[in-house]
């Protein structure tokens, strides 16, 4: 049998006022609620093209729990579904590691939902690199010095426990950790995630043409559907009536 690779996408089901809200002061909660489920719908489809020969299972580790009917609405029908209550971020992810790799899967990747462009080759290789022979873990450094992406081939918990989430030393602290288990760590081009309203203007940017930060060394995905939302915000803002000059 071919190994399988479990992707589970770490995201909450959009609704206005729940999430990324230090992109609220730039967009507004209703906008960011909008734009924050293209992302998901743009990568889902990114995974969703993946070849075949890279056999994986879809999953979403979604909150809050009861929201299912939302969230199925921006996923295809063969991806499952997993409310990931719990008071730690860690405790999620080992939780759901244990089950997943107990269900049958031969590795698991976790990822963000904070990277709608992010590019097919670097989940790609990711798989592949899990696939190899022997135990490793794979990384996807994020700017903000985190990770957009986590690959684990073994139950390691270790990897999560008592991490300063969201800081700057979340991927070397990762690394660190790795190597003192002896695990070989895979790392990725970097790539970035949309948290602050400069990451914001990164994303234009690379809709524009340009890179979206200095040292991009890949070309990010189509991220059709956020393009098409920032298309219809700007339209939507070109028929606003002109203001009059206040005397």
């Amino acid at each position: 049998m071919s190994p399988t690779t479990a992707i589970a996408l770490v995201c909450k089901t959009p609704a206005i006022g729940r999430g990324k809200s230090r992109l609220w002061p730039l967009l507004g909660p209703e906008r960011t609620a909008q734009l924050s489920a293209c992302f998901i719908r743009d990568l889902a489809e990114t995974l969703t093209a993946l070849p075949a020969t890279l056999s994986r299972q879809c999953y979403a580790l979604f909150s809050p729990a009861g929201t299912e009917a939302a969230l199925r609405e921006l996923l295809t029908p063969d991806w499952a579904l997993i409310p990931r209550e719990a008071d730690d971020v860690g405790q999620v992810l080992e939780a759901s590691l244990n089950a997943l790799l107990q269900a049958g899967h031969n590795s698991v990747i976790f990822m963000n939902s904070d990277s709608p462009s992010l590019p097919a080759v670097l989940l790609e290789e990711a798989i592949t690199a899990l696939n190899a022979d022997g135990d490793r873990i794979v990384l996807g450094p994020s700017l903000d010095g985190g990770y957009y992406l986590i690959g684990v081939k073994g139950f390691h918990p270790v990897l999560f426990r008592n991490m300063a989430w969201s800081t700057p030393a979340v991927f070397t602290t990762t690394r660190t950790r790795a190597a003192q288990m002896g695990l070989p760590v895979h790392v990725l081009h970097e790539w970035y995630d949309l948290d602050e309203a400069e990451d914001f203007q990164g994303l234009k940017a690379e809709f524009d043409g340009q890179a979206p930060f200095a040292n991009a060394v890949v070309k990010g995905a189509p991220a059709r559907c956020t393009r098409a939302l920032l298309v219809a915000w700007a339209v939507a803002e070109k028929s606003l009536p002109e203001q009059p000059n206040e005397v």
